[in-house]
């Protein structure tokens, strides 16, 4: 009896140490496709901006001489002009669609099917009025008034490029900062002392569209639009090319996360869509910070969680998970 135990025993000490074997085997083998993976990756990457940055460099050193080097306009044209165009340029593609309805390839992407679509051009109208005083009456001096303090932290407009992993963890920084920053003061703005007065104009669009990313009262629109993009460039003091490159960035992802599409192969808007719709649930712009506070606990619940991905497909997310029958969520 012993010795059938005793060797029962063994035999069951003999197959753990061998799966923990083949567990750390796997695992071993794991991080080493991991770390060749990421090393590939990185070495790709580093090969094709070193390319592309040679290039970008050689043109940068031509333009530089330019408007007799007066660095007034290089920061003008990059921190207020092209971020702008960037913004209007893609928001005039989406308000064909927004406007018309039309064409019905592109509509039938929309989130909210149905609701307040095709816009009425009255309250667009409005929304545009506003967000062009918020462009030119907030957003340029705020801007313009980065420069002196940038100027004095460093190189604003020096003739060196960032370096490609620097200019990476520029925009890991910047997008840390906005995330903190705008979460919190979003928040704050739904207060019932301040939503009343300040945030509830840019809720009168339950199912919003590009354009009204900038639609805000002007305290909402410093407090929760500008300063957390400008803190990180502020922070960091940052070149005149980063800086640019983060503010046309930063009016993409917003665009796009009021845009009320949910756009194949682009980032999923159905995140701040589901904000709009609900008001109290999804206050950041990563979701960190929701998940954090447990602000987000309704919407993980939802259809729209579900569809809350990359759309690898041509066939609308509404289709693929429609909404419940009984009750849209």
């Amino acid at each position: 009896m012993h010795t059938a135990g005793q060797g029962a025993w063994q035999h069951a000490t003999g197959n753990h140490a061998d799966s923990v074997k083949s567990n750390v085997f796997m695992l071993c083998t794991g991080l080493l496709l991991f770390a060749a993976f990421r090393n590939s990756v990185t070495w790709h990457m580093q090969t094709f901006w070193g390319a592309s940055g040679h290039f970008w460099q050689a043109h940068w050193e031509k333009f530089h001489p330019s408007f007799g080097g007066n660095e007034w306009i290089f920061f003008l044209l990059g921190a207020a002009l092209v971020p702008t165009l960037v913004f209007w340029c893609f928001n005039g593609i989406l308000l064909v669609a927004d406007v018309t309805g039309k064409p019905v390839f592109f509509t039938r992407y929309r989130i909210q099917l149905g609701k307040d679509y095709p816009v009425d051009t009255v309250k667009l109208c409005k929304a545009i009025r506003t967000v062009l005083f918020n462009q030119v009456f907030i957003s340029l001096p705020m801007v313009l008034l980065m420069f002196p303090i940038m100027r004095w932290r460093g190189e604003l407009c020096g003739i060196e490029l960032p370096t490609f992993h620097w200019f990476l963890l520029e925009l890991a920084i910047f997008s840390l900062v906005e995330e903190i920053l705008f979460y919190y003061s979003h928040r704050l703005l739904h207060h019932p002392l301040l939503y009343k007065h300040i945030h509830k104009k840019h809720h009168e669009w339950t199912a919003p569209i590009g354009v009204v990313a900038l639609y805000a009262h002007p305290i909402e629109h410093v407090l929760s639009n500008m300063v957390p993009v400008l803190m990180g460039p502020l922070l960091l003091g940052s070149h005149v090319s980063s800086i640019m490159t983060w503010f046309s960035l930063a009016l993409l992802v917003t665009s796009l996360s009021h845009c009320g599409y949910h756009i194949p192969f682009l980032p999923s808007p159905e995140f701040h869509d589901y904000h709009h719709l609900q008001f109290n649930q999804c206050y950041g712009v990563l979701g960190v910070l929701d998940r954090l506070h447990g602000t987000d606990t309704v919407f993980r619940k939802s259809k729209a969680y579900l569809r809350h991905t990359v759309l690898l497909s041509f066939t609308p997310f509404t289709e693929i998970i429609p909404d419940s029958p009984k009750k849209a969520e």
